[in-house]
């Protein structure tokens, strides 16, 4: 059910026009598998670090109630791990406290609370809640509704990323307007002075010409500093259209990081599919390789999956590696990068060329630069195996923000290899 869930959900996601229809699309697919659990997403002021706003999906349409809660009421412990975002906490001592606190519905005895906060850009935006009822036979709500909260995540962050754009733009609009009328009205008050003391000059007798002058001087270092007050106007404007254009810049640089997202979505969308329609186990793993080096343009790139019966790894699929590294080499966990990576459970990285002159991933010919990442791939704690990318295309680096990259990459990854059990599958054929 769920490997026909998450595709259906990356899509609807991908089409929804704002966050309301997103989380009415996450909790109509959490129906189809499980119509107990009540989902509710808390809206939370990253300036205040108050919960201003809940929401719930009922027939299709938000219900919303107002507000003024702060976060930092929560055990310490949840608080912590709501803050780092990316996996539920469960609300385990005076859980029904919590949920009157958060005007979610009390759990049954037996039942569950869980939190998962949701981040944008290291900041506390929302937090998903779900109060799962007692079960006695079934799978816990986080093993399903994991995978779709992290989908949503996604679509949560183009949504922000847009509000973001829009008052951007609003706040510079207003600025610039404020300020040109601000330069019109001057303009407008210095023509009429100077009109009417014309007016004057031209009225007035002879006998008085002289005193006049004397006056006319005095105004005409008033209209001096005026035209300097002009200028001061007028550069102030100039700074304020650098602004914008600043601005502007901003904000390509957003729609920039926005396409990414996308894509990754568009991606992970073509991997749940292919899990659908590819029940071989040789082009399924083949595939998920191939998704994987294109989307990170790494030209050579290997998964390594755990021989079930011992504490090794062997070569399921690569690209681009060595001639007498054939499909099936073995590697033992706690040796060399690979093993090492799989030991640690930990990401490795390498972006310097002469720091990975002493840690190559794989010693031969083909490695044209010396940043790879190695990749840990895990579920529910469960070591699945290790990918490992390097040469990337026209000798670019990996960086952090990669990294973040491959992880969600490798949780799809890591799910669609136990479901379709991929490490017993493809051994006896590399072997």
């Amino acid at each position: 059910m769920l490997a026909r869930t998450l595709p259906a959900l990356a899509y609807a996601l991908g089409a929804a026009a704002n966050a309301d229809e997103a989380f009415v699309r996450l909790s109509d697919a959490l129906t189809e598998s499980d119509r107990d659990t009540v989902l509710a997403l808390l809206h939370v002021d990253p300036r205040t670090g108050l919960i201003r706003e809940r929401a719930r999906a009922v027939n299709g349409r938000i219900e919303r109630e107002g507000m003024e809660t702060s976060v930092e009421q929560l055990p310490v412990d949840i608080h912590r791990v709501v803050a780092e975002g990316g996996s539920f906490a469960e609300v385990g001592e005076d859980q029904a406290a919590y949920a009157r606190l958060l005007r979610l519905p009390e759990p049954e005895p037996g039942g569950l609370l869980l939190l998962r906060g949701i981040r944008h850009e290291r900041q506390l935006v929302a937090i998903l809640a779900a109060v799962e009822p007692k079960r006695v036979f079934g799978t816990r709500v986080t093993e399903r509704l994991g995978p779709l909260a992290a989908l949503f995540e996604l679509a949560v962050a183009r949504f922000v990323e847009q509000d973001s754009r829009a008052e951007a733009v609003r706040t510079l609009e207003a600025v610039t307007q404020r300020v040109h009328q601000d330069y019109l009205a001057r303009l407008a008050e210095l023509e009429a002075r100077i009109q009417r003391q014309t007016s004057e000059f031209e009225a007035e007798s002879a006998s008085t010409r002289l005193a006049r002058e004397r006056d006319d001087a005095k105004r005409t270092e008033e209209a001096r500093r005026s035209a300097r007050q002009l200028t001061v106007l007028e550069q102030q404007l100039t700074a304020s259209i650098g602004q914008l254009e600043q601005a502007h810049v901003e904000l390509h640089r957003r729609s920039e990081a926005l396409r990414q997202r996308t894509r990754t979505l568009y991606l992970l969308d073509r991997v749940l599919s292919l899990s659908a329609s590819t029940a071989a186990a040789r082009p399924l793993v083949d595939g998920l390789l191939t998704l994987l080096g294109d989307d990170m343009q790494a030209l050579r790139c290997s998964i390594f999956l755990r021989d079930p019966a011992g504490d090794t790894l062997y070569l399921a699929a690569a690209r681009g590696l060595a001639p007498h590294v054939q499909v099936g080499h073995r590697v033992a966990i706690g040796q060399g990068i690979v093993g090492r990576v799989a030991a640690s459970r930990e990401p490795m990285l390498v972006v310097d060329v002469q720091e990975a002159a002493t840690h190559p991933l794989l010693k031969d010919e083909y490695l044209t630069t010396g940043s790879f990442i190695s990749f840990p791939l895990v579920r529910h704690d469960t070591l699945i195996g290790v990918v490992n990318l390097t040469n990337r295309a026209q000798r670019g680096l990996f960086v952090e923000e990669d990294v973040e990259r491959v992880r969600l990459l490798g949780l799809v990854i890591s799910l669609v290899a136990t479901e379709a059990r991929l490490p017993d599958r493809l051994l006896g054929s590399a072997a």
